[in-house]
């Protein structure tokens, strides 16, 4: 009995040539081009780059990252959370932490402990400062921690079947106890002034124009690699389970597999990406305080996402740039419009373009969305 040969389809690649195109020309740009326009071409030259825009550019990629990991949750798995702001403010804090002990002496008192901890008469650290000195360990207590908290609140949550709009509600009450908590002073956080006045990175000082640009460019490699590695979660069979779930969990349950594996699996790697952020986003801003983990900080990740256009990994990004590059011009021209032009942004999304604005470029090119 002859059987007949079964050719499966080859498996699509990462990227299409006109994506990588796209992807290596911003890359180029981001890592070659901007350096050049920044340091080395004159400030009364028209094609220089200011430090100002450097960065807020440099901010708005750490906030990209964050949308990125909303998309992977809410745009491919059906996970709205509304608490990611506190694994930023984690990873944040993990490298503010950091660079407080790089400080030294030169603080306002001269003491090898910060200053806030000084005013507070603290004789010594406190335990979990233990691992502070050390880049090493840092880097590590950057994924570490809000992969560890995420895991640890997933995995009770999701064992729980708590799911839509209740998850979203309790991962709201998570961000808002932790900003409570860090609050307060005896916590060894810095309390609601937080971290700040930082001086050195590595011991090298952190205000320099070489070391601004090497964060920057620290940030757009970090970006467009988690880009990458999403792409390639999202083509995987892992990704395909998690569009499953999505858009019907009780049929993958009834295919044969766990979606609490799965859904706490990305809800985890989600979290580390805003911690990477949050760690980037620190010695580039120069401060990290307990309101980087308000609810409101959180719901703008949600709106960076639906405004670039979920489950496409690029609108995120796109989305985070619109919002945050309104909301840099709207807060200096008109700061008392802005909230109002960010809940009428979002309701107009809503409303008009479910797809976001990538979905709506594709429509209008006749594409899919």
């Amino acid at each position: 009995m002859m059987t007949s040969d079964i050719r499966l389809p080859d498996k699509a690649p990462l990227l299409s040539r006109p994506a990588w195109a796209g992807f290596l020309i911003t890359l180029i740009v981001l890592c070659a081009v901007v350096p050049v326009l920044n340091l080395w071409v004159p400030a009364d030259s028209v094609f220089h780059l200011s430090d100002f825009a450097v960065g807020l550019a440099a901010k708005i990629m750490c906030y990209a990252i964050c949308a990125l990991a909303m998309d992977l949750i809410w745009g491919y798995t059906g996970i709205l959370s509304l608490g990611h702001g506190v694994f930023f403010a984690l990873g944040g804090y993990a490298m503010g932490m950091y660079l407080m002990r790089q400080i030294g002496t030169d603080g306002n008192y001269k003491s090898n402990l910060p200053d806030f901890m000084v005013f507070l008469d603290w004789k010594e650290l406190p335990w979990h400062w233990a691992l502070s000195d050390s880049f090493v360990a840092t880097l590590f207590l950057v994924v570490a921690v809000p992969g560890l908290v995420a895991f640890v609140f997933g995995y009770f949550a999701f064992r729980s079947r708590i799911k839509g709009v209740y998850f979203s509600i309790i991962t709201q009450a998570m961000t808002f106890a932790a900003m409570l908590l860090f609050f307060r002073n005896e916590t060894g956080f810095g309390g609601n002034n937080g971290f700040t006045d930082f001086k050195r990175l590595l011991g090298i000082p952190i205000a320099t124009p070489s070391m601004r640009m090497v964060l920057f460019v620290l940030t757009a490699v970090t970006l467009l690699g988690f880009f990458l590695m999403a792409r390639w979660l999202v083509a995987s069979k892992f990704g395909r389970v998690l569009q499953a779930v999505r858009d019907a969990e009780t049929r993958v349950m009834f295919s044969g597999y766990n979606p609490i594996g799965y859904k706490l699996t990305i809800w985890t790697i989600s979290a580390m990406m805003c911690g990477v952020a949050g760690a980037l986003y620190v010695p580039q801003v120069g401060i990290i305080n307990p309101s980087e983990m308000s609810p409101a900080n959180s719901i703008e990740m949600a709106v960076w996402a639906a405004v670039g256009g979920r489950a496409t990994l690029i609108g995120p990004i796109v989305g985070a740039f619109i919002v945050n590059g309104a909301k840099s011009w709207l807060t200096v021209t008109y700061p008392e419009f802005w909230l109002y032009f960010l809940g009428a942004l979002f309701i107009g999304v809503t409303l008009f373009l479910p797809n976001g604005v990538v979905g709506l470029v594709k429509k209008l090119k006749g594409g899919k969305v």
